[in-house]
């Protein structure tokens, strides 16, 4: 199953090198306020003994990510102060000095080197055609698509996240478990489960992985399950390397009797059904067809407008969301939702595992059914979908058209989050580098016939005249000022239409797909 790269290997680190350039070159673009978030977790963690982290609320930006971050965020804290004292101050607010503005962004380039490391070992688990040309070979592709993403690159570092290293322990852990190292794979994972709760999107697919592929050791002839392979033993150890994981991270929150204001920072229900921005995922497609009744309601006279709650009629997309005519959604109908569109895929590995690819293309439904219905959900949370599909894009024709839809709706989705005039060309520039490398590159791998259809052609097409409108257009229109969301709105629902389009694809292909992998 794991095949050795070429042994030159100057062209990754061509790659690793070049895109760590461009990284450089991005220091002074506009940064949005997670960059004051994670100035503030550096002067909090710093300045605060640990019994205050998870209660200061100076900051409007308080402590909301699992303890393993807080202790990198306090590690980070005493590099920091060789470069600017000030930022390390919990009262001075949007402090950004061209020091702590060096820093931050240092910080995470330098920490991206994990993300190198587990995209490397991510290229030795392909199976490779030693007589393909170097641009043509998946592990090149792959490399490629994983080190220059667009939506990484413009996340982390315009706007501003540490999301690279946390995706390099995501795809090392996703890699172990290529290589039958599972307790390797589990205790990354459980470390990354304690640095972000976010990939709790796909915590489902490794716990039924691993109970069916690993503490089960052996299957009947016919691939069934065979229930007298049951391994106790390691079952225990799974258990004793999540529970070691969970006791380190929460452990002294758990002696300090803070475990529930812990947790009420990091599951806040009353942020409301969408983020600022709404993820173009169902309860998009739910909020536009709110509003569209309610629209057509008031127009022939059905609704009273005075009775409507004013943000569905004139506010836009604001966190709080009230329904006009459809029924508001409590968390616990959003986690019944997710859970339902999962199943099938947890079902399906669990019957039939198809081993390490199966377990990641059940991963990846996890991510993206966890995004399309989850509470809150962010708009960057796509790239939980988008990164680990790019191993099976190099593999297999329709895991590659999937990802040609998904990843290009997908990432024009984050384009609302670089609103500044500056940062236009950038994201149009690397949006269309990528998007054109990923066409070219997969329709060379896979070579005969086209990789998307002619409507999906047309549907990602559509996204040029969108642009030209959101940015251009409509700016010069008399509706900015009454209606300044409608851009916003425009983009999340015609986003997710084509998210929602690769979810169904994607979960046809893993109820329907063997263990075969098709290249030619």
């Amino acid at each position: 199953m794991v095949a050795p790269m070429t042994n030159d290997q100057s062209w990754f680190f061509a790659l690793a090198l070049g895109v760590s350039f461009l990284k450089c070159l991005l220091i002074n673009a506009y940064h949005s306020t997670d960059f004051e978030v994670h100035r503030n977790w550096l002067a909090l963690t710093h300045s605060l003994p640990v019994s205050q982290w998870y209660y200061e609320a100076t900051s409007e930006w308080t402590l909301d990510y699992p303890p393993l971050f807080a202790w990198f965020e306090y590690g980070l804290s005493h590099i920091a102060r060789f470069f600017d004292k000030e930022m390390l101050v919990v009262q001075n607010l949007n402090y950004a000095s061209a020091a702590t503005v060096l820093f931050q962004r240092l910080s995470v380039i330098v920490t991206d080197v994990v993300f190198f490391y587990a995209v490397k070992e991510c290229c030795k688990c392909l199976r490779e055609d030693k007589g393909k040309d170097l641009h043509a070979k998946p592990s090149f592709i792959l490399a490629a698509l994983l080190l220059w993403n667009f939506g990484l690159l413009i996340v982390d570092h315009i706007h501003f996240q540490y999301n690279g290293f946390l995706f390099g322990v995501l795809l090392l852990s996703i890699t172990r478990h290529f290589q039958k190292r599972h307790l390797e794979g589990a205790l990354l994972f459980s470390i990354l489960l304690n640095l972000k709760h976010i990939y709790l999107y796909v915590a489902p697919a490794y716990g039924i992985y691993l109970l069916r592929c690993f503490c089960f050791t052996q299957n009947n002839a016919d691939g069934s399950l065979q229930w007298r392979s049951f391994s106790l033993l390691r079952l225990t150890a799974l258990g004793t390397i999540v529970v070691s994981t969970f006791a380190v991270s929460f452990g002294p929150f758990i002696a300090l009797g803070q475990l529930p204001q812990v947790l009420s920072r990091l599951f806040p229900f009353k942020r409301g059904l969408c983020h600022a921005y709404w993820a173009p995922n169902i309860w998009a497609l739910y909020n536009i067809a709110d509003k569209a009744i309610s629209f057509l309601g008031v127009k022939f006279r059905l609704l009273d407008i005075n009775k409507l709650p004013k943000a569905s009629m004139t506010g836009g997309l604001v966190q709080e969301f009230q329904h006009s005519v459809l029924p508001s959604v409590p968390p616990f109908a959003t986690l019944m939702c997710t859970l339902v569109s999962i199943l099938p895929a947890l079902f399906r590995i669990w019957h039939r595992p198809d081993g390490a690819r199966g377990f990641l293309r059940c991963l990846v439904v996890c991510a993206l059914g966890s995004f399309m219905f989850g509470w809150h959900v962010h708009e960057k949370a796509i790239l939980v979908a988008i990164l680990p599909l790019s191993l099976l894009a190099v593999e297999s024709r329709e895991d590659a058209r999937i990802f040609l839809i998904l990843s290009t709706t997908g990432h024009y989705s984050l384009f609302p989050l670089l609103f500044t005039t500056q940062e236009l060309p950038i994201k149009i520039f690397l949006m269309l580098l990528f998007t054109i490398f990923s066409f070219t590159s997969l329709k060379k791998l896979f070579r005969k016939g086209a990789l998307v259809s002619t409507l999906e052609a047309v549907y990602l097409l559509g996204l040029i005249p969108l642009e030209l409108i959101c940015e251009f257009v409509y700016p010069l229109t008399v509706w900015q000022k009454s209606f300044p969301f409608l851009p916003l709105m425009l983009t999340s629902v015609y986003c997710a239409l084509g998210v929602t389009y690769a979810f169904i694809r994607l979960y046809i292909s893993l109820l329907t797909c063997s263990n075969k992998v098709k290249t030619q």
